[in-house]
């Protein structure tokens, strides 16, 4: 460079040069596997390799449906009819959060196993004080969790709970949960969503407008049939717990459904020389839900759904399904869809050391990583660490019939 006239001073040269030394070296250090060492579910080891804000980087790469910034534009994974989108803000969920926190704390089940972690808790009571029903209505129950979530939420309105097995009965093996103003459809009295004649059964509780209704489903369904029952019966207000990623989960869900090639960022390859088989490979390595090319892809290059298949009634009943039909699928939900918004993370993996969810599939958390005293503030460092292991894109809609 002093030859060229660049840099006059031997000083300034050899400064440069040392700096672009550190330079290399720093780059061999991060791309070399002989100077990392990296412990496969360790959130420091995580933060190190891909840096803070590759926690949840490589959207474009991975095919992800999403954007990161969709609190301030209208992308999103499934298209709605007009555009619309929820009216909280993220402030609002943070301010949730604060006022959750001590509530969460309180619950009556505090190893709630094979049921809603803390992010999806948060997510239902948010929602309903939102939104404020007339009645709510849950399709799925298990041990009374999500019953109690709704009652905090709103303690006097009626809820109606569908679920096979009454929570009661769970009360012999340890803690449960039953509600005094819940009609119950359980056990002999049980009743499929799907099979409710919602119109009578309403009216015992005086309620005519279904769109003061909000129905909340942890059932493990097909996502789609459940979305054409409640349109049939008039609700506009849904919950659904697990909306699963492409290539995971029991059933066929509205995430699934709205990853498609024509939205921005969906459909995938499963070329395994391709970007995303790379990235995701690495990602296999620090999160246990991440998914690699050999899992996302079925016979005949099948990524929809699971591998192809349309999943449903807790894994029992699987379908394979042609991509005409997945795609004909997704333009029905956007012909429906009003308003499709995912609950975002309650916070950043480097806070909640959550090691199952891959953040590259989920959107931004309420409190980003590296915001610890926001996250200490908020009363989330109190919480176990299991209970930010439950993540899986709970999903709020708001659906009405197609335009003619």
């Amino acid at each position: 460079m002093s030859r060229l006239g660049l840099v006059k001073s031997p000083c300034l040269c050899l400064s440069l040069c040392l700096l672009l030394s550190v330079f290399i070296l720093f780059s061999l250090m991060l791309n070399s596997r002989s100077f990392v060492c990296l412990s496969s579910y360790d959130p420091i080891s995580r933060a190190s390799f891909f840096g803070l804000d590759g926690l949840d980087s490589d959207f474009g790469s991975l095919g992800v449906p999403w954007c990161k910034f969709c609190f301030l534009v209208l992308d999103r994974i499934c298209r709605s009819k007009q555009g619309k989108t929820v009216e909280w803000t993220s402030k609002d969920l943070v301010k949730g959060l604060e006022e959750f926190v001590p509530i969460y704390e309180t619950r009556p089940i505090k190893n709630n196993m094979h049921g809603m972690g803390f992010d999806h808790s948060f997510g239902l009571w948010f929602i309903a004080q939102w939104l404020r029903p007339d009645i709510m209505i849950e399709s799925g129950a298990f041990k009374g969790h999500s019953t109690w979530v709704m009652r905090q939420a709103m303690p006097d309105t009626p809820i109606i709970s569908l679920t096979p097995r009454h929570p009661e009965k769970y009360l012999k093996k340890g803690p449960a949960y039953v509600d005094e103003n819940c009609t119950y459809f359980a056990g002999k009295d049980f009743v499929d969503f799907g099979s409710v004649d919602w119109e009578r059964v309403l009216k015992k509780h005086g309620i005519s407008d279904f769109s003061k209704v909000l129905v909340f489903f942890d059932d493990h369904q097909n996502e789609l049939k459940r979305l054409k029952q409640a349109l049939k019966a008039g609700f506009n207000h849904l919950i659904f717990e697990d909306n699963y990623d492409t290539g995971t989960g029991d059933h066929y869900s509205l995430r699934q459904i709205c990853d498609q090639f024509y939205i921005r960022g969906g459909g995938h390859s499963c070329f395994k020389d391709s970007d995303e088989a790379r990235i995701r490979s690495k990602r296999k390595k620090f999160w246990e839900k991440a998914v690699d090319i050999d899992e996302l892809c079925g016979p005949h290059e099948a990524w929809w759904g699971v591998r192809g298949e349309m999943r449903d009634n807790f894994n029992h009943n699987n379908t394979p399904i042609s991509y005409g039909e997945h795609f004909q699928n997704s333009r029905f939900v956007e012909s429906i869809l009003d308003v499709y918004w995912e609950l975002p993370p309650a916070a950043g993996p480097s806070l909640t050391h959550q090691t199952r969810y891959d953040p590259a599939r989920a959107p931004t958390p309420i409190v980003e990583d590296g915001r610890y005293r926001m996250f200490k503030r908020l009363g989330l460092d109190r919480l176990e660490r299991s209970v930010f292991n439950g993540y899986t894109q709970m999903v709020y809609l708001q659906i009405s019939k197609p335009e003619t």
